[in-house]
């Protein structure tokens, strides 16, 4: 196969594949013909989604991801979302240094919903699952590798000299005999060149960027406010919405009156919508947010709930409670019979709430229908599905409907739907826009309390764990029941994340690493409460749980918490050792004298392949927790970018200690829920910031995720220095010291 080169609108010259430049679907092969990018990718059977892609080879064609202009700049085009956790450099970064490019000179972009950017494990694009450099880390830097080739061969071919005397350095070919040529200048020739079909990396020890603390590339736009994201796109004509959602989830209209919010200046229509869970809204169409929100408080509307389950947290918890008092779906088998006559005993109940994801800039997307065609701008983490979702919500078929990924300002999963919520929202306020006579862009937006209170929380949870220990402090039964809503059943993912009962993601993260024998099972409860995976999923819960009670089985053993752990490691798991380690070594754990009223924490945990440990430091002022130090050993196995990665930490270190906080709880009475912004709904506070110190194990294997793993550790180790503060063990996120 051979490649042609066009030139952009921007005056870029860009690699196109033999099927054409009309669609990017038309670059992605499924064989191994020859010309592009062949990888290669097979899950290892123990992944929790394994079976979500097939083992594949996929030939890509360097033109879908790198783009070189004639003043040498070259720009990238990210298969994710970027909001917030550094794709828009690392992917870059991968690909410039295989490319030898000049990094003042690497741009980014990212990518529409295409075929040839799903995930390469997924086979899905999606940002998600800590897999961005995980997953595409080989696919970029082959990308790059091909590219360089293809210029090399290029300035070779104008000097009539073998490709294997020229060498690169910051996007110049130099070639024997003094000769130079910057890669944008050979774009255009290399571009008419065959695609190599086979490239050698570099090793590592080659590596100019790949390792090293290397400056995000939209740093200066987001510090300087310059930056674009979903709440700033507007499209010539772009009229703002807004909706009135029912207060009961999946609750109907039983009547309404828009007089007064029609008599709103600026207001253009008030319409019934379909919304979310079978339900109706109505929503408010005008000039801008202001008046269309205004129109939104002046309309009135009776609801009709009387189909719809109404939730209650206090009623719920005492259920969910009383449920983990029976054996669930067996996740995990083991021997408890000598539970009874154990030496010691530890039993445990454990509350966790829902959750929010509230991110900085709430849900938005804009969207232009047309007869034949969709146009949609919205933070996605989820571009196939909601590509297909809102294909299917207009009546057109997914390759009518082109979605520009736009920046986003945080996530956390929640742009990441199953059901597409808010994008099949906003297609059918477009509809319905459409069939009241109207044209042009509608820009759905939601406000904070809409975020808040919209649903697709992290679900709530009871834990009930019973655990023997022998006289010489050796657990020898640990029976342990897990109560809590799916998260996957009912979508596209529970065929294989649910199996024999039990939902994946409630389970993830128990018994691992520590070699006990643990008896684990599962309640799949149900209420009228959307749910969703949250930063780090299960491990949001399941990590306190198993780090607050291996820390409490130490103290019963009499031994010290980190000794103990390193005890119960089982010996395979070596990065566990080599994080906590780190760790302790780092923050003086054991050598090092506190300030009097102050203690120390650990906890150490595995989530998206990468294992974080913590040491903190707290104390209890006026019967309140404050925390002081965090001190993290990651093991990452090879950091492509330090900076990037301490910058993960610290934010997931604030984000678990937000769990932590008085407040921090969605609640539910007679379904509605009872929290709408940030002055009931907690979140740290920049006050609240620990000093976080993050300390990187040195490795040479492939890197593995860094957006979650930060999270599950931070809550269980403040626990833990809370307790030999106060000799209270603390049962429930967030806090209460008090009731403890």
């Amino acid at each position: 196969m051979r490649a042609e080169w066009f030139k952009s609108a921007a005056g870029a010259a860009t690699i196109a594949g033999a099927a054409g430049v009309a669609s990017r679907r038309g670059f992605l092969k499924a064989s191994a013909a020859a010309g592009g990018l062949v990888l290669g990718f097979v899950l290892p059977g123990g992944s929790r989604l394994a079976r979500a892609a097939e083992a594949k080879a996929v030939v890509y064609a360097p033109n879908a991801f790198v783009r070189v202009a004639p003043d040498n700049t070259v720009t990238v085009i990210v298969n994710r979302l970027e909001f917030g956790q550094g794709v828009h450099t690392a992917l870059p970064l991968v690909i410039a240094d295989e490319l030898d490019a000049d990094w003042r000179q690497m741009r980014s972009e990212l990518a529409p919903a295409a075929d040839v950017y799903k995930d390469p494990v997924f086979g899905m694009q999606i940002t998600g699952g800590s897999g961005t450099i995980a997953h595409s880390f080989t696919q970029y830097r082959e990308v790059g590798a091909r590219a360089r080739a293809m210029l090399v061969a290029a300035a070779a071919q104008q000097w009539k000299v073998d490709p294997s005397q020229c060498r690169t350095a910051k996007g110049i070919v130099f070639g024997p005999a003094g000769q130079k040529a910057t890669y944008g200048a050979l774009a255009e020739a290399a571009g008419k060149l065959p695609v190599p079909e086979t490239v050698t990396l570099k090793d590592q020890k080659q590596f100019a960027y790949i390792g090293k603390p290397m400056p995000r590339i939209d740093a200066r736009a987001k510090s300087t406010g310059r930056q674009q994201f979903g709440l700033d796109v507007k499209p010539e004509g772009t009229k703002v919405a807004v909706v009135a959602h029912p207060p009961v989830f999946g609750a109907k209209v039983a009547k309404f009156d828009a007089a007064k919010a029609k008599g709103v200046r600026g207001v253009i229509d008030v319409l019934e919508i379909p919304v979310d869970r079978g339900g109706r809204g109505i929503a408010v169409i005008a000039d801008g947010y202001w008046p269309a929100k205004q129109g939104r408080d002046a309309l009135d509307i009776a609801w009709d709930t009387s189909a719809v389950d109404k939730a209650d947290s206090a009623q719920q918890l005492a259920q969910f409670t009383e449920l983990s008092k029976t054996q669930g779906a067996v996740s995990r088998q083991a021997d408890v019979s000598q539970l009874a006559g154990a030496a010691k005993k530890i039993s445990a109940v454990y509350e966790f709430p829902y959750l929010a994801h509230a991110p900085m800039e709430p849900i938005n997307c804009t969207v232009d229908l047309k007869d034949d065609s969709c146009t949609l701008w919205v933070g996605s983490q989820f571009q196939t599905g909601d590509q297909a979702a809102a294909a299917a919500t207009a009546g057109l078929k997914p390759e009518q409907v082109t979605l520009h990924t736009v920046m986003a300002g945080g996530g956390f999963g929640r742009r990441a739907v199953p059901t597409s919520d808010f994008v099949v929202e906003a297609v059918n306020i477009a509809k319905a826009y459409k069939a009241a006579g109207h044209s042009g862009p509608v820009k759905m937006i939601w406000s904070r309390e809409d975020d808040i209170k919209g649903g697709y929380y992290r679900p709530s949870h009871v834990h009930r764990a019973d655990i023997g220990l022998d006289g010489q402090g050796n657990i020898v039964a640990w029976n342990h029941v897990i109560v809590g809503q799916s998260i996957a059943a009912g979508t596209p993912f529970e065929g294989f994340m649910v199996k024999n009962g039990v939902d994946a993601t409630m389970v993830e993260g128990m018994g691992e690493p520590y070699d006990v024998p643990l008896n684990l099972s599962a309640h799949t409860a149900k209420a009228n409460v959307p749910v969703l995976w949250w930063r780090s999923v299960g491990s949001t819960h399941t990590a306190f749980v198993m780090e607050t009670l291996i820390d409490e089985a130490a103290h019963a053993a009499s031994m010290d918490p980190v000794a103990y752990r390193k005890k119960l490691i089982d010996a395979k798991h070596v990065r566990h050792h080599a994080a906590l380690d780190l760790a302790v070594a780092k923050s003086g754990y054991g050598r090092k004298k506190l300030p009097k009223g102050h203690a120390f924490g650990v906890a150490v945990h595995e989530s998206f392949g990468t294992v974080v440990a913590y040491v903190v430091e707290a104390s209890v002022k006026d019967g309140a927790p404050k925390l002081h130090k965090v001190t993290a050993g990651v093991h990452c196995n090879l950091a492509v970018n330090p900076l990037t990665i301490e910058a993960q930490v610290q934010g997931a270190a604030l984000m678990g200690l937000g769990t932590t906080l008085p407040g921090a709880a969605i609640t539910l009475k007679d379904g509605i829920v009872e929290q709408q912004n940030f002055s009931d709904y907690v979140v740290a506070r920049m006050h609240e910031m620990p000093q976080v110190e993050v300390h990187i194990v040195p490795s040479d294997a492939p890197p593995t995720g860094m957006g979650e793993p930060g999270l599950p550790p931070l809550a269980p180790a403040f626990a833990n220095a809370l307790f030999t503060l106060t000799g209270k063990r603390l049962r429930k996120l967030p806090f209460d010291l008090a009731a403890a």
